[in-house]
């Protein structure tokens, strides 16, 4: 096992480093989406048709290709097909074509959500859409929205979709998580849009209400524009971009100059097949997953000069200044270096312990960066002792709510960063991040399922009953704390830490298919990704025959299928995405975890 694991490592290694683009860091390649494409196009045409009947026809002859066995659509090229990504499939193609010329891929679609009881021609299926969504309106109002604009069922259906309350907007930050808001922190942009569009073509009955929502319209309108990045991408999100600018242009509002940006936004991303990936891209997060998976082989493989480049890259993308998207204080990572990216709970204690792996000789140098991202994320510590993504305290939403995986991420990047730079830190830094550590640390134990899980948030799985992915979560949660063991401040705590992970790896055992594999629950087909982070978690642990059996399937899968990404990507509303670095990262970090657990001494026989 020990050369064939050495071989596997070096040749992937290689593969990995190839993957840099020529600045020196990774950008990966998100998957192609179906959704992404369907909004994309419809903007385009509502916006100027003739001007941009090739990306127009680009788009549709994509949808085209990629559309699945049953007639309908999934987020990704590989994803399930499902009502939502379908019904707006369906609006696009209906708005967009020309002269019938696609009327056999309307009848197929349609076909397709006849199956799922969806009639496109019956105002039930706004209900049965906000029936899926339950309180979320983050995507459920947006989709229902677009639908009517493109006469599905058609546009008397405003009546019925549920205004969003845009004019909240206006009031300051600090009162949004009193508010308990129908849409999640991040979807500000759509909130303003889709309220005015759903405003602008609604009945109303009430003349208060009206009146207000009128004075709100151009200082929403402004706030809008406010936020904006300089690429034109709200959130870099092809999705959401396309969203505001739709709803924007059929409200009478075509010149303003966020829709102008954000159109160009749009036009500038459209790749070469016609397709449109969820987001730009995840750099800053792929980058550091690849730093991570090196491990101790960081110094043996990058040259300093390149070590060198990654941490300048990193550090030119912290964020520097209260940020306009969410209002959160300067010291932040964000999971792209476009304008768009805005400083969220997993990126950042990523980015920082990717800057201490590339600079562990000589720690200095990023102690200002890093202590900066220690202090932006000790802001963002909820009251419950856990990590949200975006904004403290915001609402009741599950994407705003604290969760277990950006918690665990963050104590070890507390942990290690307590640990590189305990000669240097005063007594009041450290007590700090010990006392958000050790609330975390409490966090993590409550949440911990009694059968000895942890969901993540970000990550799901399609083929479990209800998308959850409790192997991932507590893959990952496991190896952070693995990691947080070999920290002075981990070894303090280091009961609570084993008796954690002791459960998460009984738990991961438990649930490994026949096949050595494991997916998302017990008997969910295998994947590279979920079955090389949990041969991570578990090998440091013991549990040789479990992780021989995970290591030979992921040996025969990659033999016979090469690297191939499933669509585990969570981005939100169970919108699907696969990402081409994960399972070569997994992999990577697998492999090098392996070849450090062989390596070691073995334990004298008096223990």
């Amino acid at each position: 096992m020990n050369n064939r694991t050495q071989s596997q490592l070096s040749e992937l290694t290689t593969l990995l480093l190839q993957k840099r683009n020529a600045a020196g860091y990774w950008e990966g390649r998100l998957s192609s989406s179906a959704l992404g494409v369907a909004v994309a196009i419809t903007a385009l045409h509502f916006y100027d048709a003739s001007a941009n009947t090739s990306e127009i026809s680009s788009g549709l002859n994509w949808l085209e290709t990629n559309i699945n066995d049953d007639c309908g659509f999934g987020d990704s090229p590989t994803s399930q097909s499902n009502v939502s990504t379908s019904l707006l499939c369906y609006s696009a193609v209906k708005a967009c074509s020309a002269d019938g010329r696609d009327s056999s891929l309307l009848l197929k679609i349609g076909d397709y959500l006849r199956s799922q009881n969806i009639d496109v021609n019956s105002e039930q299926l706004i209900p049965a859409i906000l029936d899926f969504y339950k309180t979320d309106r983050t995507f459920s109002v947006p989709i229902l929205t677009m639908c009517a604009l493109c006469d599905v069922p058609g546009k008397e259906a405003f009546d019925s979709i549920p205004q969003l309350p845009f004019e909240l907007s206006l009031l300051p930050r600090s009162f949004y998580s009193m508010l308990n808001l129908s849409v999640v922190s991040y979807a500000i942009p759509a909130l303003i849009a889709v309220g005015i569009a759903i405003f602008r073509h609604k009945q109303r009955k009430n003349p208060a209400m009206r009146m207000i929502r009128e004075a709100s319209v151009n200082k929403s309108l402004a706030l809008l524009q406010k936020i904006q990045p300089e690429s034109g991408g709200y959130l870099e999100a092809i999705p959401l971009t396309a969203f505001v600018c739709l709803c924007l242009i059929e409200s009478g509002y075509r010149d303003l100059e966020v829709v102008r940006d954000g159109m160009n936004f749009l036009k500038r991303t459209q790749r070469e097949d016609g397709s449109w990936p969820i987001d730009i891209d995840l750099s800053t997060w792929v980058t550091t997953l690849a730093v991570k998976s090196l491990r101790t082989n960081l110094d043996k493989v990058l040259s300093q000069a390149e070590k060198q480049q990654i941490t300048n890259h990193l550090l030119a993308i912290q964020n520097k200044q209260i940020h306009p998207f969410n209002g959160t204080q300067p010291g932040g990572w964000g999971w792209t270096s476009h304008s768009g990216s805005v400083p969220d709970g997993d990126d950042t204690p990523g980015t920082i312990l990717a800057l201490l792996a590339l600079n562990q000789q000589n720690p200095e140098v990023v102690y200002e960066s890093v202590l900066s991202g220690i202090n932006w994320l000790s802001q963002l510590q909820n009251s419950d002792g856990g990590f949200p993504t975006f904004s403290r305290g915001w609402g009741k939403l599950p994407f705003d709510q604290s969760c277990s995986d950006l918690s665990g991420h963050a104590i070890l990047a507390m942990a290690k960063t307590a640990h590189a730079y305990r000669n240097i830190l005063s007594q009041k830094q450290l007590s700090a991040i010990k006392k958000s550590f050790v609330r975390s640390v409490i966090y993590l134990e409550k949440h911990q399922n009694k059968s000895g899980f942890w969901l993540p948030l970000w990550f799901g799985n399609q083929l479990t009953t209800d998308h959850t992915n409790s192997v991932y979560g507590t893959a990952r949660v496991t190896a952070y704390l693995n990691e947080t063991l070999q920290t002075q401040l981990g070894n303090e705590y280091s009961v609570i830490l084993k008796l954690m992970i002791d459960r998460g790896c009984h738990y991961l055992t438990s649930v490994q298919n026949w096949d050595g594999s494991w997916g998302g629950a017990k008997n969910v087909p295998g994947t590279i990704e979920e079955t090389a982070l949990t041969v991570t978690a578990l090998i440091s642990n013991g549990f040789q025959e479990e992780c021989t059996s995970g290591m030979s399937w992921l040996a025969e899968k990659t033999k016979s299928d090469g690297i191939v990404a499933s669509p585990i990507g969570l981005y939100f509303a169970s919108l699907w995405y696969d990402e081409e670095l994960y399972p070569l990262t997994a992999y990577v970090e697998c492999l090098s975890v392996t070849m450090e657990t062989i390596s070691l001494p073995p334990l004298p026989d008096s223990l």
